[in-house]
């Protein structure tokens, strides 16, 4: 069985994610879908909302599993054991911070790969951030990720206010 684990922060799942999600389904056996406890940033979402996010968004899809993990991704790979780590990159400017990433990986886990899947043309300028950013001012989120994540972004930005 071939295993791959697709890290991230996933704050919050954008439709850009779900293309890197679905497209590395059909690649792989199973496909682990690593959500990231990071004490450094201060995201929108819990990590168990995210991974219950994860989950409902890709309930259609049998060869999925969503876990958390914290710590280093190459860890949480072999504590999996999965062989490859798949990585979306939207435009040059990630390529240069992936490919250190992926290289660093390697050295740490020879028997490790990366598979770099570039992003869908539609998806190619959407980030987290971003959607984090217009959803702060109450624009419409339908282009950026399903609408049950939007609905969530929503009640959270209101309750926050």
């Amino acid at each position: 069985m071939t295993r791959a684990v697709y890290p991230g922060t996933f704050d919050p799942c954008t439709n850009g994610h779900l293309d890197i999600i679905r497209r590395a389904a059909r690649q792989f056996d199973e496909v682990i879908v690593g959500v990231l406890r990071n004490s450094a940033k201060t995201p929108l979402f819990s990590t168990e909302e995210r991974v219950n996010i994860l989950r409902e968004v890709t309930r259609d899809i049998p060869n999925i599993v969503v876990k958390s993990f914290h710590g280093l991704s190459v860890d949480f790979v072999k504590e999996c054991d999965a062989q490859v780590i798949v990585r979306g990159l939207r435009a040059i400017t990630d390529f240069e911070y992936e490919l250190q990433m992926a290289q660093t990986n390697r050295v740490m886990a020879p028997g490790i790969d990366t598979m770099f899947l570039i992003t869908s043309l539609e998806y190619a300028y959407l980030s987290s951030t971003t959607v984090k950013e217009v959803a702060a001012f109450g624009a419409d989120l339908s282009k950026f990720v399903p609408p049950y994540v939007a609905e969530l972004m929503q009640e959270k930005l209101k309750n926050r206010k």
